[in-house]
């Protein structure tokens, strides 16, 4: 008797612990969006233009595949001497599911007063989850600049708050 009420608590055990298993789906699932607002620099960037800004862009996205996410960026980045620019992009990025790190590439173009540029960019970053849905996200990125390599182009750190959502 006392045997066959460990196997049936056992199968009770184990057909909860399923159930839970395929109720949650993935973080990273198909058919999730993503909107997110991040600020960058802070006088931590390595660039020839050595001038204080900081950047604010807003990122939305929508996983196609597990794993992978294609994204829209829009971005304002304020500069303490020269002209503010604007940003739009699109861009792609990875995410490797057993840690939360992802990669991502991106194709920008960049408009201020003096300077309309292409600018493809790498990223590699952390999506630490608060709950089921809200990350920060700490990225490290690199720009390079088309029209003018060694003003333009440079390294950056960007803190971002994301958002995934069915």
């Amino acid at each position: 008797m006392k045997k066959l009420l460990f196997t049936m608590l056992c199968g009770l055990m184990f057909s909860v612990a399923g159930q839970a298993q395929t109720q949650d789906r993935l973080p990273f699932a198909k058919d999730k969006y993503y909107a997110s607002a991040g600020l960058s620099n802070f006088d931590l960037n390595w660039s020839k233009n050595q001038s204080w800004h900081m950047d604010l862009n807003a990122k939305c996205g929508y996983l196609f595949e597990d794993d992978w996410m294609i994204t829209g960026t829009l971005g304002y980045d304020w500069h303490k001497v020269g002209d503010d620019t604007f940003t739009l992009g699109a861009g792609l990025r990875y995410y490797i599911e057993q840690n939360g790190l992802y990669l991502g590439a991106s194709a920008n173009y960049v408009n201020s007063p003096i300077r309309k540029d292409f600018v493809p960019s790498a990223q590699c970053g952390y999506a630490f989850f608060l709950n089921r849905t809200v990350t920060i996200e700490p990225e490290v990125y690199y720009n390079l600049s088309t029209k003018d390599v060694t003003e333009y182009s440079g390294f950056g750190i960007r803190l971002g708050l994301g958002i995934y959502f069915e």
